[in-house]
């Protein structure tokens, strides 16, 4: 391991200590790939995570932004799955409960494909601006018009023509290597205004390095937060922690912030020793972890199983090139239509329907989000299919 040269990009601090690397993963894992052959050529980089003492930040010291084209065709949406459209609609109805935003005006950094700026528009009355280089219009037919509109773009202040009432940024932090940057970027959207309401859903890494949860490091997200590392890092900037809590099986930050009026800290920022305790015993719990779901899908092909992994996400090309799994898996199921028919980067593995399944039906699915354990369940039961169901 070489020691870390470069100091923490969301407090300066120096107290880094290196906890996992990877040699060469795909520099995208969201991307959508036309044949087999361009998939397993997909370029590789590689992963170098250090853990900050001094604030908890968590980050790819090795992670290099031109290697990654957010503008390319990427496929990140989860919309397709009922049980995250209820969560999406859930946190809309909390947005709207929390903030009166009739007739405002919002701001989505990192909106995606805009199916979120569009439920807090309907939800709330709100005028809505998504800025996201990824956005695809035909995806959301019609939206763009008075009440939203979108700029594919990456995020700029110097195009954002009208202060926004609202912020709103979610899964996309975990994305930006230079945190602290974007934190100056919003200060300088909100030219000195401090009645405006921020929003703010970042992935836990405290369950990363809990549970040894190699599926959720991939190149993309360079920046990992816990809730108290996550708060730190705003009030490093300005602002005031309003509500942070865990959401989504506890999968997800959920923190609203304003502009600082001097308010104390809440009490579940407070983590720091229990962090720097799980960065330190994270090499041992990681190794194990991979160990172990190497060793369960070796096993079950060499017994001549059919081994499918659900996701075909980021959290499945992670699951399988983290640990150079080929052939071993036969299939990679996902709902979303627009990934069934390519194929996942690094592997060349096809994403296939669950229609298709019935035809060739798999021993073992692997889940790989928990939270889907049910709906998947569900689906496969009817279609007459009653695999061995397991999640990471």
């Amino acid at each position: 391991m070489t020691p870390p040269t470069k100091p923490c990009p969301a407090c300066g601090g120096t107290a880094l200590t290196e906890i996992y690397r990877l040699d060469a993963i795909p520099v995208q894992s969201c991307i959508l790939l036309d044949t087999a052959e361009e998939a397993r050529d997909f370029p590789r980089a590689p992963l170098v995570l250090d853990f900050c003492a001094d604030c908890g930040f968590v980050f790819n010291r090795a992670f290099d932004l031109a290697k990654v084209d957010y503008a390319s065709t990427t496929e990140e949406s989860q919309h397709f799955s009922g049980t995250f459209n209820r969560f999406a609609q859930e946190l809309a109805a909390e947005v709207a409960s929390l903030y009166d935003l009739k007739g405002k005006r919002t701001l989505e950094i990192g909106c995606g494909k805009g199916e979120f700026l569009q439920e807090l528009a309907r939800q709330t009355g709100t005028q809505g601006l998504g800025v996201d280089p990824g956005f695809i219009p035909e995806r959301l037919p019609g939206a763009d018009g008075q009440e939203i509109a979108f700029q594919r773009e990456y995020f700029d202040p110097a195009t954002i023509a009208d202060t926004p009432d609202f912020v709103v940024c979610r899964h996309t932090l975990e994305h930006i290597p230079e945190v602290g940057k974007l934190m100056d970027d919003i200060a300088e959207v909100l030219k000195g205004r401090r009645d405006v309401g921020i929003f703010f859903e970042t992935p836990d890494v405290r369950r990363v390095l809990d549970e040894g949860a190699f599926w959720d490091i991939y190149y993309e997200h360079c920046s990992y937060f816990t809730l108290g590392s996550h708060a730190r890092l705003f009030r490093h900037a300005g602002m005031d922690v309003t509500k942070l809590y865990l959401a989504y099986d506890d999968q997800y930050i959920i923190q609203y912030a304003e502009p600082s009026t001097g308010r104390p800290p809440l009490d579940n920022e407070d983590d720091l020793t229990a962090v720097r305790a799980l960065a330190a015993a994270f090499p041992a719990k990681v190794a194990e972890v991979r160990a172990h779901w190497t060793d369960f899908v070796k096993t079950r092909h060499a017994e001549g199983k059919r081994v499918a992994i659900w996701g075909g996400g980021s959290k499945g090309v992670s699951f399988l090139t983290t640990n150079s799994l080929g052939p071993e898996v036969a299939q990679v199921i996902d709902i979303n239509p627009h990934k069934q028919g390519k194929y996942l980067p690094g592997t060349g593995h096809l994403v296939w329907s669950p229609d298709d399944l019935p035809g060739t039906p798999p021993d073992t699915v692997v889940v790989m989000n928990p939270i889907y354990l049910p709906e998947i369940g569900a689906q496969l039961k009817s279609m007459g299919l009653t695999p061995e169901l397991v999640a990471v």
